[in-house]
């Protein structure tokens, strides 16, 4: 068993479309309707038979309550990896991304956060 599709809530599908897919790079794998939303899904330029991300519209009360808290407490609602995430850190500050959280080393770790304008917080770390 493996995880091949992972979602997160958005509060609009077409700015996140945008946002995932012309300023953090990520590529459209699949934009199928599906009545009043659509099944947008991304995958990573490095490995686009991997894991998809589905971009979920977050019209159920309760998925905008959960959303809205994780935001309002700073928690992140999933991680990307990257190769050097200074150098990401720069590239996203120059496309305008506004980040709550510069990298920062945290053991092995080097963590940064930013907001992806769709209502969520979202982590980037390099091992």
């Amino acid at each position: 068993m493996k995880i091949i599709v992972t979602s997160i809530f958005v509060d609009n599908q077409d700015k996140a479309l945008q946002f995932y897919s012309e300023t953090l790079g990520f590529v459209k794998k699949h934009d199928v309707p599906t009545g009043e939303f659509r099944w947008i899904t991304l995958v990573s330029p490095e490995d686009e038979k991997g894991t998809e991300l589905l971009l979920e519209p977050n019209n159920h009360p309760a998925a905008k309550e959960y959303q809205q808290k994780l935001f309002a407490d700073g928690i992140p609602v999933t991680m990307f990896g990257v190769a050097d995430i200074h150098a990401e850190y720069k590239k996203l500050m120059e496309k305008g991304v506004k980040f709550t959280m510069e990298p920062t080393k945290m053991g092995d770790l080097t963590i940064a956060v930013f907001d992806d304008t769709c209502g969520n917080l979202i982590q980037i770390m390099q091992e």
